[in-house]
């Protein structure tokens, strides 16, 4: 991705270290400085023109210390800062709602707590994650591991095993879905909540 084609938004600060101890929080500190350095470069110079070595040298570490807080250049792109906190917020919906539903509610809430800062930033990782050629395999991975992630939440709603039938195509089809529309309007919580809705219509439009 070119210059011209990202925005200047620096990444999302962490939340979950908000009441840790001087370690956690160093350590945060250095990781933020990290994605904030290494998305710079990458939208002054290119993401494939961007190595570690530069990432480390903007962030004022070595490229050991890097790679103890991200094992490549593409997981800094890859890492997903929101999923714990769309974790959180399904797992403290109230069981009555339906899977659908909880899911509906929680994408609310967890996009609530973000800053615009915060979004901004998250928008712009998902662009150059689908504009790049060079992360191309990497998003393919990454949509195996949210099915995975999505398999993993409704197994222990429903109370069944995370590679039950209807457990697996209800994260194929929530996922799927999902992708398909990832490239019309980047983390868009809109889309998110009128992909869910269809679904939980039961696709009784069409």
């Amino acid at each position: 991705m070119s210059a011209e084609t990202a925005s200047a938004t620096p990444p999302a600060p962490a939340k979950a270290v908000a009441g840790g101890g001087l370690r956690e929080r160093k350590k945060e500190r250095t990781r933020r400085t990290i994605r904030t350095e290494a998305f710079r470069l990458f939208r002054e110079q290119g993401y494939a023109e961007t190595t570690v070595e530069q990432i480390a040298a903007a962030a004022e570490i070595s490229p050991s210390t890097f790679f103890r807080y991200f094992p490549s250049k593409e997981q800094v792109a890859l890492a997903d800062d929101l999923d714990p906190l769309m974790i959180a917020a399904i797992e403290a919906q109230p069981k009555d709602l339906s899977l659908l539903a909880a899911f509906k509610q929680a994408t609310l809430a967890a996009f609530a707590t973000l800053t615009a800062e915060e979004f901004a930033f998250e928008k712009e990782r998902v662009e150059l994650l689908y504009s790049v050629p060079e992360l191309r395999g990497a998003v393919a991975q990454e949509v195996q591991r949210n099915l995975l992630m999505v398999a993993e939440i409704a197994a222990r709603w429903t109370g069944r095993a995370p590679d039950d039938f209807e457990v697996l195509a209800f994260a194929g089809a929530l996922t799927g879905a999902m992708t398909a529309f990832i490239d019309r309007d980047p983390f868009s919580p809109e889309q998110i909540i009128r992909v869910i809705e269809f679904l939980e219509a039961g696709m009784s439009s069409l």
